[in-house]
């Protein structure tokens, strides 16, 4: 597998190709997803083989957007399937990765130890410092979309995906499960306000 080529290769396609009016979906979210894969994936002890199909899972889970938000994650297995093989990825291992890109579809349902790493690692923000600032990113994505209409649409949509959200891995619950009820509490304090 040339690895790194492959990974190289989408994050160039997505700072090209992205749409401009995306303020989450960017490249900045996918390297992200892809630094907490790597950081969740070695604390969880997990092989180098497995890293590597878990790191280029995570460059390639949002390349959807390239094409459409809407059933971005189908899209994005579509354009794994197409350039991976140039990469020298096998047919297992390509769909190893688009049951890991699946896993990021909302809500998610991981079937192993690897998709719930990648499952964490894609929303790894909601227990970090940078909470408020990574949200607002995306609050303003569906405004834009028009998805939401206003912060109060957009905090009770949070209060309840947050309530329902959990982490899977060890590592992720350690590092990340209390300040995220820390954060819901505060989102759901700016509500009563």
């Amino acid at each position: 597998m040339q690895f790194k080529n492959a990974v190289d290769f989408i994050f160039d396609k997505l700072v090209n190709e992205l749409p401009g009016h995306l303020s989450y979906h960017t490249i900045h979210h996918v390297r992200d997803v892809y630094q907490a894969a790597e950081m969740i994936g070695e604390a969880e002890g997990i092989t180098e083989h497995d890293t590597q199909l878990l790191l280029t899972a995570a460059a390639y889970h949002d390349a959807g957007f390239i094409e459409a938000a809407k059933g971005h994650e189908e899209v994005s297995c579509r354009i794994a399937r197409e350039t991976l093989p140039a990469f020298d990825y096998n047919a297992a291992d390509i769909e190893t990765i688009c049951g890991l890109i699946m896993t990021t579809r909302i809500p998610q349902s991981p079937k192993n130890h690897l998709e719930e790493i990648l499952a964490d690692a894609d929303l790894d923000y909601l227990g970090r410092d940078d909470f408020w600032i990574t949200g607002d990113k995306l609050y303003h994505e569906l405004l834009t979309a028009g998805a939401v209409n206003n912060e109060d649409d957009w905090n009770r949509i949070q209060v309840k995906f947050m309530e329902s959200h959990h982490y899977f891995t060890q590592t992720a619950i350690k590092l990340r499960a209390a300040k995220k009820e820390q954060h819901l509490n505060e989102v759901k304090a700016k509500l009563n306000a």
